[in-house]
């Protein structure tokens, strides 16, 4: 009998070591909701669902055993990957020698960017931009360059290549920060456009960096394509960072992993992430990661799939009754990104203050400008669905 999962119920995380919710109404984060209004937490890109349980039955196996000294990687860490990666993305020629461990994602892109660049080099990267890629790069020293998504006739994110070719020639960019599905604009990149891709990187010998973190989160209709796969060129000059820390909610835990199969880049990578000492995996994290990618794992993230679509639905057709406000469905990841820049002139309000009133009454999104959308703004929806209509509710009587 197939085991149905619960995506209903909303754990009690406040207290608990959340930063969605012990953070609100401090510095960077959305306003404190005001009195007689519950916080739904709706802006920090991690789950508000129960866990997978074999990630807790992996963990409490290996807390059973009373030692945690030093220790290798386990030849299962490598195994479940390499399954996971042939199942859920078609991968057929991926080998533990490809495998590397990164702390963070954001890690390894600066771990590969060092390898690849000077200090003030110019970075290429789509806007809108992850608020990661953006802190991390400045940071380390680097200068984005941005080539702004553009929308199609039918509502589709679309990467200017013009505006991309010239960028590439004329800044004499080497180094490509690529987002796989994007993240926030939840597009899903097709074969043609990362073919496309893989030709103008070629012309300008510029190797790709590209952060796949949200991979497992694909709505119906769309399928995502390992960037690595989709030419021999983009196969040899990609640095692919992966985790299992959005599919299966596990961000606190740590760990994440690299796939390079281009030897010598892999080496050089793999030295730099090493210089600091401090990027070595977590036992617990490890076995984090051997629990969820398992067949069991899989059947969990496919019902996840179908709980979020079903909320991008819910909220879809919510946001679409609210008069001025501009919405390009994802095709993938939890979050939304809505355009209030018609709303906003139509009522003669800022973004300010209608980001203000949206936190007033406890429903805790995102100010998208932090990504470079100046009228926009970033919705989680990895919450069970009572709680996003609660959200649009709560929009629609006191803010819309």
């Amino acid at each position: 009998m197939k085991i149905r999962y619960d995506f209903e119920t909303r754990p009690e995380r406040r207290g608990m070591d959340a930063y969605a919710l012990d953070a609100l109404g401090t510095e960077d984060a959305p306003g404190a909701p005001k009195e007689g209004f519950s916080a739904i937490p709706m802006w920090v890109a991690d789950m508000n669902f129960v866990c997978f349980p074999g990630i807790q039955e992996s963990m409490a196996k290996r807390l059973a055993h009373p030692a945690f000294g030093y220790f290798g990687i386990r030849k299962e860490y490598y195994q479940a990957v390499i399954r996971w990666q042939e199942a859920r993305n078609g991968v057929r020629d991926l080998k533990a020698e490809h495998i590397g461990y990164e702390n963070g994602v954001l890690g390894g892109v600066i771990s590969a960017l060092n390898t690849l660049c000077s200090r003030g080099d110019a970075v290429l990267l789509h806007s809108p931009t992850y608020i990661g890629f953006t802190h991390a790069l400045e940071n380390n020293g680097y200068r984005l360059v941005l080539s702004a998504l553009k929308p199609d006739a039918d509502g589709v994110w679309r990467m200017d290549w013009d505006d991309m070719e010239r960028k590439l020639r004329e800044e004499h960019i080497h180094a490509m920060v690529f987002c796989s599905p994007h993240n926030p604009c939840g597009r899903v990149w097709e074969q043609a456009e990362l073919e496309r891709l893989s030709a103008l990187c070629e012309r300008y010998q510029v190797t790709v960096v590209s952060d796949e973190i949200w991979s497992d989160i694909i709505l119906d209709g769309h399928r995502h394509i390992p960037t690595q796969s989709a030419t021999d060129y983009l196969h040899e000059n990609t640095v692919a960072l992966y985790a299992p820390s959005k599919t299966f909610n596990l961000a606190g835990l740590v760990g994440s992993y690299h796939i390079i199969y281009n030897k010598r880049l892999r080496e050089r990578v793999r030295k730099e992430s090493s210089l600091s000492s401090y990027n070595t995996m977590n036992v617990l994290s490890m076995h984090a990661l051997i629990g969820a990618y398992t067949e069991e794992g899989a059947a969990w993230t496919d019902q996840l799939r179908e709980a979020i679509g079903a909320n991008v639905d819910l909220a879809e057709k919510r946001l679409r009754a609210f008069d001025g406000i501009r919405l390009i469905r994802p095709q993938g990841t939890y979050m939304l990104f809505p355009d209030c820049g018609e709303w906003c002139r139509k009522n003669g309000k800022t973004m300010d203050e209608l980001e203000r009133a949206c936190w007033d009454v406890g429903v805790a999104l995102q100010d998208g400008r932090m990504f470079h959308g100046q009228t926009h703004l970033r919705i989680n929806l990895a919450i069970p669905a009572r709680f996003v209509d609660e959200a649009f509710d709560r929009l629609e009587k006191y803010v819309f």
